[in-house]
């Protein structure tokens, strides 16, 4: 079950800034989806997709996510988790401050995305930036998997 800030709204966004805003379920990658992940980046690297190669070969002794592929599940471990901010309209992809892979995620290890609002930047177009940082975790590790510094542009809903 996920977790969410709920008096979170486009009007009050400031005030939580600092603040975690949501926590999401425990997910996982499973092998499977690393195989079909390297098949659409046309990237099959024996590191993600090959657990013979990687037992043998790999630093990590078993198959990892690929921080791309880690990186592509953040809209699912927002949105996807139930983070809505009351009175947006819509939301869009503005890209990354900063991103780290700190630690390697192992397949079909459970993990999760804790959400914190870093920055809201209000535009002269009537728009909305927010920053907000978002921190991959493993239940047994102390150290984070991936640490991105997400940014998104909203609109607020239409009256």
């Amino acid at each position: 079950m996920s977790e969410v800030c709920e008096a979170l709204a486009y009007g009050n966004l400031e005030a939580f800034v600092g603040r975690q805003v949501a926590l999401s379920a425990w997910g996982q990658i499973s092998q499977e989806d690393a195989v079909a992940f390297g098949g659409l980046t046309r990237d099959p690297d024996p590191m993600h997709v090959d657990p013979q190669w990687a037992g043998a070969h790999s630093p990590y002794g078993r198959t990892v996510a690929a921080g791309l592929h880690m990186m592509a599940l953040l809209p699912s471990l927002t949105r996807g988790a139930d983070l809505n901010i009351e009175g947006v309209g819509l939301a869009m992809n503005y890209g990354f401050n900063r991103v780290r892979f700190i630690s390697p995620l192992p397949l079909d290890t459970p993990f999760r995305n804790r959400v914190t609002l870093i920055d809201v930047e209000r535009r002269s177009d009537g728009n909305t930036a927010i920053v907000t940082r978002n921190q991959f975790e493993l239940a047994e590790e102390s150290r984070p998997v991936l640490i991105a510094e997400w940014v998104n542009l909203l609109w607020p809903a239409k009256s």
